[in-house]
């Protein structure tokens, strides 16, 4: 009887390739926790356009307490609020709804309040121009709700 001569490895030693993949399977995921990591801290969360990478020696004592005073100031739905209901007083209630979609699609973080400026807007054009007729300048912005705050302020 003869016996095969080609060598067969052992069942615990399979070559490099189990190597590598061990190291991989180690390393890989250490690596995407950091550069996930030092993404996100050069993502410009601000909106401001200077330099997105901000240290700790980069705040001063004077912009620590100008956040703080920006905290108190108006928040942007409420400033989008105002600048459109005296806008109302110049324009129809179609341009205003028009700059309201455009508001919200330029800035998404306002889409949920969206619905509550709308039907604000649907009461002010109530008392501006009528029911009748602010109900005419009704359109699906933000899920009807302008036509909503017409409704409620002419009940």
């Amino acid at each position: 009887m003869k016996h095969s001569t080609t060598q067969q490895t052992r069942r615990g030693h399979r070559g490099p390739a189990r190597r590598i993949g061990r190291t991989l399977a180690l390393v890989l995921p250490v690596v995407l926790v950091l550069s996930g990591t030092l993404a996100v801290t050069r993502v410009n969360w601000t909106g401001s356009p200077r330099n997105s990478v901000l240290t700790a020696t980069d705040v001063s004592s004077a912009e620590v307490s100008s956040a703080k005073a920006g905290a108190i100031s108006r928040a942007p739905q409420d400033v989008l609020r105002d600048q459109l209901m005296s806008e109302l007083q110049e324009k129809n209630p179609g341009e205003v709804l028009t700059h309201l979609q455009q508001a919200v699609n330029g800035r998404p973080s306002l889409a949920r309040h969206c619905t509550s400026i709308a039907r604000a807007l649907g009461r002010a054009a109530v008392r501006v121009y009528g029911a009748s007729r602010a109900q005419s300048y009704a359109r699906p912005v933000c899920d009807t709700s302008f036509a909503s705050g017409v409704l409620a302020a002419h009940s």
